[in-house]
């Protein structure tokens, strides 16, 4: 779920070869122009991430899902995929909205309803992944979890931080174990 290409410019332009991919041609219309732009090397593609690990298993240093779980039918399906497309030794980071009466009072009423910093009806609370779930879905897939932090946003300042409280937003590191197969 590449989107716009934000985060794949920002990788590409530090030295990154990077692969972009998402579901919909609107997003990627918008990441190929953005790319005309700043005149970087990316490679954006219309696919799936499970049909990219069929063609490309195990060719990735870093797989990146952002923002992409709740809004899926099949979150584990997404992180089996996710950890297919890295190779041994390779990272996957994750980032989600949680499943609980704060994030939905935050995430869907605060953001979507009060705010207007999203559409109204982006985020169902049903699809929301609690921690406890996105950790069974990358053990599961065989990666083993290194790091989990918070996301926070003041809507005043308009400032975003790291946190240790994951009860909003959140973030997983994850990595494929040295010794796994692709």
């Amino acid at each position: 779920g590449c989107g716009g290409g934000i985060l794949s410019e920002a990788l590409a332009q530090r030295g990154a070869t990077v692969t972009g991919i998402d579901m919909g041609e609107a997003p990627l219309a918008v990441a190929r122009l953005h790319l005309l732009e700043s005149g970087l090397d990316i490679d954006y593609r219309l696919s799936t991430a499970e049909d990219l690990a069929n063609e490309a298993a195990g060719s990735y240093d870093i797989v990146t899902c952002l923002e992409v779980l709740e809004h899926v039918p099949d979150p584990a399906s997404l992180v089996d995929a996710c950890a297919q497309l890295v190779r041994p030794g390779g990272d996957v980071y994750f980032a989600t909205i949680n499943r609980n009466p704060k994030s939905f009072l935050f995430a869907i009423v605060g953001a979507e309803y009060v705010l207007n910093l999203l559409p109204r009806g982006t985020h169902e609370y049903a699809k929301m992944i609690q921690p406890s779930e996105l950790a069974a879905h990358c053990r599961a897939a065989g990666l083993d979890l290194r790091d989990t932090r918070g996301m926070e946003y003041n809507p005043i300042t308009k400032r975003y931080w790291m946190s240790g409280d994951t009860s909003v937003n959140y973030l997983f590191a994850t990595q494929k174990p040295v010794d796994a197969t692709t």
